[in-house]
């Protein structure tokens, strides 16, 4: 009960943390305060002057922040300046999408590195082990800018580009974390006996290194959320990525602020959800 405790606690500190600095930087942001709409010439002066005075609401950080976490606690979370929508209202119809490809990415790089890996570890192949290598490696090397514009290019489902990011990332960890496990006297020990290839693998050699393998998922969540801002901008997926482009290019002080905590919290969730798991696993692979 401490350990969750102590979780809950530093997930409500680095969120309200994170929101401020959120604000603080997007404040001091070169442009900030400066609307393109002050450029279209059908606009008559009093327009442009309720323009620059609503930006003028924005200006001091503290306040904003005190406001904003004021109205928070009550289930506002603001109007969007840039999409003129309620901001609640865009994270309950982004989330969801978003959700969709995160999902489907951590499934498919988590079950293609595996499947990769353990086979690579029964066969005692060095070609698998190679070609894994090989395939990880240049994937790495591709932006996901660049994997992104091919997809659209080539007309292939937009998601799967969050599993190639996915992919290479967990692939390294989880070869070098499986390998090393693999390479243990008692593995060696429990081959000597005659064990089936199935059954070290599942207990002698996956549950050692599932807390390692627990803390590699909370991480993985962080990386496809963050791979998702650019590949869904340039997929047109409609995501909260995609919401982040747009509330960046209009420097949208609250639709900005929200989706950092958005983030933040999915991310430190993932984290410590991880962690205790990891936790429970420890004093049985001991």
């Amino acid at each position: 009960m401490f350990r969750l405790g102590k979780h809950v606690a530093r997930i409500l500190l680095t969120v309200l943390l994170g929101g401020i600095l959120g604000a603080t930087l997007l404040r001091v942001a070169p442009g900030f305060g400066v609307d393109e709409e002050e450029l279209d010439s059908r606009l008559n002066d009093q327009s442009i002057r309720a323009l620059r005075q609503e930006q003028q609401t924005d200006t001091n950080v503290i306040t904003f922040y005190f406001r904003y976490l004021g109205r928070m606690l009550h289930g506002d979370l603001g109007i969007s300046r840039t999409l003129r929508r309620p901001v609640s209202e865009l994270l309950r119809e982004r989330l969801p999408e978003t959700a969709k490809s995160v999902t489907l990415s951590l499934a498919l790089g988590w079950a293609l590195s595996f499947a990769l890996v353990i086979l690579a570890l029964m066969s005692r192949s060095w070609s698998v082990d190679l070609f894994g290598s090989v395939i990880s490696g240049f994937l790495l090397c591709l932006p996901a800018a660049v994997l992104s514009v091919l997809f659209v290019m080539s007309r292939a489902p937009a998601r799967l580009v969050l599993a190639l990011i996915v992919f290479p990332n967990v692939y390294r960890y989880v070869r070098n974390l499986l390998l090393r496990s693999a390479s243990q006297p008692h593995v060696l020990m429990a081959q000597a006996k005659g064990l089936g290839n199935f059954r070290i693998m599942l207990w002698h050699i996956l549950w050692p290194a599932a807390p390692q393998l627990l803390a590699l998922g909370g991480v993985s969540v962080s990386l496809a959320l963050t791979a998702a801002i650019p590949v869904e901008a340039l997929c047109d997926l409609p995501g909260i990525g995609q919401l982040a482009w747009k509330a960046a290019l209009g420097r949208d002080l609250y639709l900005l602020v929200n989706l950092t905590m958005v983030v933040t919290v999915i991310t430190l969730l993932a984290n410590s959800a991880s962690n205790l798991l990891g936790e429970a696993f420890r004093p049985s692979a001991a």
